[in-house]
């Protein structure tokens, strides 16, 4: 007998998370559950969202929390000039030059892996440029395209700390341990950037090897072949024309990002940061929007080249075409806001997570024991506190201490943290693109929810979970630096 549950729209889901919320906040304010801020000894209570002062912060921020949303404004800039490279034809001719008559699917995996895994160089802009091509270079291939999507999905989350080259995370929570380490310890080592360099170097080609047998083994066979109404067209080799066009966008898009490299590093550099450096400098802030802009105007470029694109009204054409997309995104996203901002007001995430940190602190096997337990503890929180940064930003005040009374350095504490802290980002609904995630997977089945990403997403997650932790065991026992 076919059983008659579903699980609803990811629209319902996220409104039924928000009651959820308001639930649970009204219960724990009625029982005065609070806990103190370890970095600053501040008192934080649950704050009822059915209270007087709780509906009026509501009524107040509704339409702020949704204008508000973080990934909003990010996702439609970096969907304008993505619409017009897709648009334009220019991505088309970059399959049909790079992949050929549908050849290389093994290549094609691994390439999305390693895109998705490097991508944290540009903060979250792999969830939003990455994911829809991986789908269109999967469908080309003849593979499933959703198997696309959540391969480039689960890269870009679970390996969101590991990369071989210094990602924007690296400077924010290092800069935080630094501070955790001084305050509380007085420890005075290696807590720079680079300070787990070397094991996140090697943890990339182990979470590479996983996501390709996943998605070898389990995905690829469970999608089985793609029969939607989402169509690529028939191999056709580029003509003469279409060869001259991609010249001229690969020319055009060189000498973009030539003086977009001269802005930042040059003696000139207007980009960098005030002090010289490019953390938070305007590089690093309009990272998402430079590179919108340059697949903007490559793909104009392919576009006038190539014949396509005769006036101006062709390039607004391309530009509004992600809206058609946009418009399912836009009423997942309401709701999500409404439930992230009402989770935040209400304090329920740093209640529970400092009062589980609490818990853990107090229970003190052997050091690799209790490393261990906090990967584990932190893949946990992670489910309902996704920041890293706001994670760490308390969690560092707790354990660094403590885990230095066991003689274990601030750096090693920060790498474990790292681990559990990126493994279960592919499953948690609370992840602020998971409402893009689900409408760039409806755009090829309708009948997606969050269930069907979460049948999909689990076994990565919890294969990268033990073989990562079982890594920075053999790392610890042998000793080896972790990083410069």
């Amino acid at each position: 007998m076919k059983s008659k549950w579903r699980v609803p729209h990811p629209a319902t889901m996220f409104f039924l998370l928000t009651l959820a919320v308001v639930f649970l906040s009204w219960i724990c304010d009625i029982y005065g559950v609070k806990v103190t801020l370890p970095q600053s000894g501040e008192d934080i209570r649950v704050q009822s969202l059915l209270s007087p002062e709780g509906i009026r912060w509501w009524l107040r921020n509704a339409i702020g929390n949704f204008t508000g949303f973080a990934p909003l404004g990010m996702v439609i800039i970096a969907m304008f000039g993505l619409g017009v490279a897709i648009h334009s034809g220019f991505i088309d001719a970059c399959i049909r030059i790079g992949v050929g008559k549908r050849q290389g699917k093994r290549k094609i995996i691994i390439w999305v892996i390693i895109l998705g895994l490097l991508s944290n160089v540009i903060g979250d802009g792999g969830y939003i440029i990455l994911l829809p091509i991986a789908a269109m270079l999967f469908q080309w291939v003849g593979l499933h395209p959703i198997a696309g999507i959540v391969t480039a999905y689960v890269s870009v989350a679970c390996g969101y700390s590991a990369n071989v080259v210094l990602s924007t995370m690296d400077p924010l929570l290092a800069h935080t341990t630094q501070e955790a380490a001084l305050v509380q310890t007085g420890y005075q080592g290696n807590t720079e950037p680079l300070c787990n360099y070397f094991f996140m170097s090697a943890s990339t080609v182990v979470i590479a090897a996983i996501v390709y047998w996943v998605t070898q083994k389990f995905l690829i066979p469970a999608l089985g072949k793609y029969e939607g109404n989402v169509r690529m067209e028939a191999y056709r080799p580029l003509s003469r024309k279409e060869r001259r066009a991609l010249t001229l966008a690969v020319i055009v898009a060189g000498i973009y990002t030539t003086l977009i490299l001269w802005l930042t590093f040059s003696s000139y550099g207007i980009l960098r940061g005030v002090n010289g450096g490019l953390m938070h400098s305007p590089f690093i802030a309009g990272i998402l929007f430079l590179l919108s802009l340059g697949a903007g105007f490559t793909g104009m470029a392919y576009g006038f080249g190539s014949g396509r694109y005769r006036s101006d009204n062709d390039v607004i054409d391309g530009l509004t075409q992600p809206i058609k997309l946009l418009g399912v995104y836009f009423v997942i996203a309401f709701f999500a806001a409404q439930m992230f901002a009402c989770f935040e007001y209400s304090h329920l995430d740093k209640c529970f997570a400092i009062m589980g940190a609490e818990l853990l602190s107090s229970y003190e096997p052997s050091p690799l024991l209790t490393l261990v337990l906090f990967i584990l503890f932190t893949a946990l929180i992670n489910l309902i506190m996704v920041s890293a940064t706001s994670k760490w930003a308390f969690m560092s005040f707790i354990f660094i201490p403590m885990f230095a009374q066991m003689g274990i350095t601030p750096d090693v504490t920060q790498c474990a943290f790292r681990i559990g802290d990126s493994s279960t980002n592919a499953i948690t609904p609370f992840l602020f693109y998971m409402p893009l995630v689900l409408t760039y997977m409806r755009q090829y089945n309708k009948q997606i929810t969050y269930g069907s990403l979460l049948k999909y997403t689990w076994r990565y997650s919890l294969c990268i979970l033990a073989a990562w932790t079982a890594l920075f065991v053999i790392w610890y026992l042998l000793k080896l630096p972790m990083g410069l």
